[in-house]
């Protein structure tokens, strides 16, 4: 028999199951902390706990695969450790364009001469002195660094030459843009790169932290990693390569609810505790976003399954809206660490600050407010200004926010902090709200009373209390995500509708006649809407609120047996593919040239450059396939030529050359097989 074991490292909870491969059923399940100061705690509760409700030995274990909302969450929350943008080639104004300027939020940007032309030629020298001098001064100041450079998806030659000086110089990471995409357009590359450079550290601490574990309990398997389109990849690839795994965690829930209910068509939504993410399921099987995946507000070149995801969760942050006289609620983007959480780990701290903030009639500014270091983040810590690293130097352990700053000014140097995952918050959530209704009962209901509570006796614009009691605030923030989780389902919703054109799904789903639509409302027009598909409600939490969600949309919700662990569950359920794309193209009448891995290269006749370019892109496709674990490959190809017509002659343009090599996960006994 063959088992195989899923893991899934989310923003709250840690999961893990055991499949039996052969009888496709599952013997065991666990859930655990997701332990931000060491993953590895939080990764051995889920593993070790699964494989004692299995029954299964860890020398059984044939094979091991991760997924994570880790890369994720960090960038819907504007997260990830500091780098620095090697920009060759391009001008001022290009960073500004596609959302580049936002994604570097202020980190250094060191422009050089250099890069190619369309048909891959150098536009001008790289000068590497230049480059050594600047990469010496940043390397102590940041993680890793991110290279592009112009038409680098033509000619790689400076990109790979920036590469080594910086490697050998600094001893940092480096992202080139042409190992993440072969598509044009060199600003979204470097946006695409310079996100990369950012999760590195985050996703080889997972690894290593799973690793770990691994080795400790004695499972000697294969470790594999979910990518954003639900194919594996081995851990050695994704360590490089990270920004792949954004939206693996959503993609895996896409596989499990696939595995779990059989369902053809339907909505698939999964939330966390920091996320809602929907994809419609279509004949089984999800649609591949085109235009690269779109998370935290960026559209980068990652290939993905086409996935809405919003920063909402059940560990979403609690506004309120003082704006106008009755006020009202918000919910996320950011994850906070609920209070009844952070009472149930450290509970004198927490009660004994709620209790003194209960005991005045007003209420502080940052009252109910906690900050918590990441001990684990030290290696980021470089480049921070004065007031952020005497913020840092005071959090020595977690406590209210208050007396972690000593003036306003700190405030913002806090925030900066929390964008570099340094520190975390915690305050009310959804999940708080649950503890106060009894919906959920795993942390501290008490500490949860309280702080909501304390929040309640927060004042609207007409200077009444936001609600008269913690059960009334906590129905009020319940209803609200039930509300946020609707229009995210009707906004994917009309996305996918073609009926609806180039209209703007959010629009759509916000619209008066929607809201009348799905209220059945009668009135002199009468209007119906609801949803015309089932709803799929993945994640821990959504038993405690999707049933109110299906209500609303008029629809079948589907709430699987093992839907907290949907993720664990698609981690080992889906296969190993690598996708390679080259360009021929045609530089002047009767020449060709294939732009090859290795360089260009000339040829006479079409097809000898096509071919060539096949050939080579299928021995590219083979080793990645390989290299990312794949055993029992199958190779397919296809040529994307560009064509016209002039004065009756047909005038080849271009042709793009894709080569996919996909084949089952390499397990345990099956080592010597292709390697």
């Amino acid at each position: 028999m063959a088992y195989f074991l899923g893991v899934d490292t989310g923003g709250t909870y840690t999961d893990a199951v055991v499949l039996d491969d052969v009888s496709n059923v599952i013997l065991g399940k666990a859930k655990s902390l997701t332990s931000r100061h060491d993953l590895s705690v939080g990764i051995g509760g889920a593993v070790d706990g699964a494989l004692q409700a299995a029954g299964v030995a860890a020398g059984d274990i044939a094979l091991v695969s991760l997924s994570t909302t880790l890369a994720t969450n960090a960038l819907v929350e504007g997260q990830g450790g500091r780098v620095a943008l090697i920009f060759i080639g391009f001008d001022d104004d290009d960073l500004t364009r596609g959302g580049l300027t936002e994604a570097l939020k202020g980190d250094p940007v060191v422009r050089l001469a250099g890069g190619h032309n369309h048909g891959g030629g150098e536009a001008a020298p790289l000068d590497l002195a230049a480059l050594e001098a600047e990469v010496a001064a940043l390397g102590p100041e940041v993680m890793g660094f991110a290279v592009a450079a112009r038409f680098a998806t033509r000619n790689a030659a400076h990109e790979t030459a920036a590469r080594e000086v910086i490697r050998r110089v600094t001893g940092r990471p480096v992202t080139c843009s042409h190992e993440l995409s072969a598509q044009l357009n060199g600003p979204k590359r470097a946006l695409t790169a310079v996100l990369n450079a950012r999760l590195i550290g985050m996703i080889d601490r997972l690894v290593a932290a799973c690793e770990r574990h691994l080795a400790q309990v004695g499972i000697d398997a294969p470790l594999m990693v979910v990518r954003g389109d639900g194919a594996l990849i081995s851990s050695a690839m994704v360590r490089e390569r990270p920004i792949e795994t954004i939206l693996s965690g959503p993609a895996a829930s896409i596989v499990g609810a696939r595995w779990l209910t059989g369902a053809q068509t339907a909505l698939v939504s999964d939330i966390g505790g920091t996320t809602t993410d929907v994809a419609l399921l279509k004949d089984g099987l999800p649609e591949i976003d085109p235009q690269g995946a779109r998370v935290g507000g960026f559209r980068t070149m990652v290939e993905a399954v086409a996935m809405r995801t919003w920063g909402l969760g059940g560990d979403s942050e609690v506004h309120l809206q003082t704006q106008g006289l009755t006020g009202g609620l918000k919910l996320g983007p950011r994850r906070l660490i609920p209070v009844a959480l952070l009472a149930h780990e450290h509970p004198g701290m927490v009660h004994a600050a709620l209790d003194r903030w209960l005991s005045t009639e007003t209420v502080g500014e940052t009252d109910g407010r906690f900050a918590i270091p990441m001990t684990g983040q030290a290696a980021q810590a470089g480049g921070l200004g004065p007031r952020e690293a005497a913020v840092l130097a005071r959090l020595t352990k977690p406590m209210p926010m208050a007396d972690a700053l000593n003036s306003r000014l700190e405030a913002a140097a806090l925030d900066r902090l929390v964008q570099r995952g340094l520190v975390m918050i915690a305050g009310v959530t959804p999940s708080d709200a649950s503890h106060v209704l009894g919906r959920q009962d795993g942390w501290d209901a008490s500490a949860s009373e309280k702080a909501l509570r304390l929040l309640a006796k927060r004042r609207t614009g007409a200077g009444e209390r936001f609600a008269k009691d913690p059960e009334v605030l906590a129905q009020s923030i319940i209803d609200q995500l039930t509300a946020q989780t609707v229009g995210c389902l009707l906004e994917a919703a009309f996305s996918e509708d073609d009926a609806f054109g180039a209209e703007d799904p959010a629009a759509l789903a916000s619209h008066t006649l929607t809201t009348a639509g799905l209220s059945q409302h009668r009135g002199i027009v009468e209007i119906s809407a609801k949803l015309g598909v089932p709803v799929i409600g993945l994640g821990a939490s959504a038993p405690n609120y999707y049933g109110a969600v299906g209500a609303r949309l008029g629809c079948e919700m589907i709430l699987p047996e093992h839907a907290g662990v949907a993720n664990a569950i698609g981690a080992v359920a889906g296969q190993v593919s690598q996708r390679v794309t080259g360009m021929v193209s045609s530089p002047a009448e009767g020449r060709f040239t294939a732009h090859l891995p290795g360089g260009l290269e000339h040829f006479s006749d079409r097809e000898a450059a096509l071919d060539a370019m096949e050939a080579a892109l299928r021995e590219e496709a083979t080793a990645r396939a390989k290299l990312a674990g794949a055993v029992d490959l199958r190779l397919t190809a296809s040529r994307d030529l560009r064509e016209v017509e002039i004065e009756g002659r047909t005038m080849f343009i271009e042709a793009n050359v894709v080569v996919t090599a996909s084949g089952r996960p390499r397990v345990a006994h099956d080592r010597a097989v292709g390697a």
